[in-house]
């Protein structure tokens, strides 16, 4: 459908990886699935390799933002939010993300043709039908099951608990109807469901205890002076400090390791401070600061040296792809997210639109 339109292939990708976001929210999963498909094809059609493994990762980086994201569910309990709550606030700065990558993409391949070559001949989607039917069939399984989860948590028939079951009910129909159902099958994601789980109830349980511990020592008010020290006691100053902190924190930290420090010492701060009537209300303020350090938590799956994606992709590239290759091609894309946090920063409602349209902030 996108072979016309310059660096078509790439943007079909960053489309197919916001799709992926909304129904698998794992990292790794993404990045690795993306690679396997795409990669091969983008390379063969003589697509430069820096934009063609660029393309990738940030498109598979998306599951991290983009509801049901685990990375929302973990800071939730964090912050004391619900989490439909961040879930309804982080699916316009996802799709937000998602339209500033294709557009770079576009106007990167329109100004410099030879990033993304146009593909001559005739493909197999040629045919209108084929091509409605591939659509068809491509398109309406995700967004199924895409409704069934995040619609029924929206329109306030189910909660983000009895939501997740409805899902679960929606891709075992799925799997019956593709006869890939079977109960190895079952098994198989039971097992990795109860581990998720585990591993979700155990961050929660340690970030509880660390965040205790800490504020009963006053930690708290010993952050706060220091930052009374370094002049930094406006709403907007600990902000920008905070986002400083976290982008540089994401070139050596997962973003777990983020969260269990970043929150436990600064929700609580950001909660108190003043930004006037730019944006007022402790929940309010409280969801806008989530969503932004969601924005900013998914640059550390790719900035170096320890970005996961970056990782999870050499791995599964072809040799003539190098760690070279990967580095030049998540630069501009990590400078698309930095824009994307600061649209924002500057327009709240871009967080906040959606969670006072379905009734989660007053």
């Amino acid at each position: 459908m996108l072979k016309r339109v310059p660096g078509g292939l790439a943007i079909a990708v960053t489309l197919l990886g916001t799709i992926m976001a909304a129904t698998t929210g794992i990292v790794g999963a993404s990045v690795i699935m993306l690679t396997l498909i795409a990669l091969p094809v983008m390379l063969d059609k003589g697509y430069n390799k820096s934009l063609s493994v660029g393309t990738i990762a940030s498109a598979g980086t998306l599951g991290i933002l983009i509801p049901p994201s685990i990375m929302l569910v973990i800071m939730g309990d964090l912050v004391g939010l619900p989490v439909g709550t961040l879930f309804t606030g982080a699916i316009l700065p996802g799709l937000l993300m998602s339209a500033l990558y294709v557009i770079f993409i576009f106007l990167a391949c329109l100004i410099k043709p030879s990033l993304a070559p146009a593909i001559k001949g005739r493909l197999e989607a040629d045919d209108e039908k084929l091509t409605m039917q591939m659509v068809i069939s491509g398109f309406v399984p995700p967004a199924f099951l895409i409704v069934l989860v995040l619609g029924s948590i929206f329109a306030g028939w189910a909660t983000p608990t009895e939501a997740s079951g409805v899902g679960s009910l929606g891709a075992i129909i799925l799997a019956i109807a593709n006869k890939r159902f079977s109960m190895a099958v079952l098994k198989d994601v039971m097992t990795s469901s109860a581990l998720t789980n585990a591993m979700v109830f155990f961050i929660v349980f340690g970030a509880t205890l660390f965040s205790y511990v800490f504020r009963a020592l006053g930690g708290d008010d010993v952050v706060v002076e220091i930052l009374n020290k370094m002049g930094i006691n406006t709403g907007w100053e600990v902000l920008i400090f905070v986002m400083i902190l976290v982008f540089i924190m994401g070139f050596f930290f997962d973003w777990i390791e983020i969260c269990l420090i970043v929150l436990p010492i600064f929700a609580p701060i950001i909660a108190k401070v003043d930004f006037g009537t730019f944006i007022e209300g402790k929940q309010v303020i409280l969801a806008w600061f989530s969503i932004l350090l969601s924005v900013n938590m998914q640059t550390a799956f790719l900035t170096p040296p320890f970005g996961f994606a970056l990782f999870y992709m050499k791995g599964t590239v072809p040799p003539s792809v190098t760690m070279t290759d990967i580095y030049k091609g998540i630069a501009p894309f990590v400078t698309v997210q930095l824009i994307a946090l600061i649209l924002c920063m500057i327009f709240p409602e871009i967080v906040l639109y959606l969670p006072r349209e379905f009734g989660f902030l007053d």
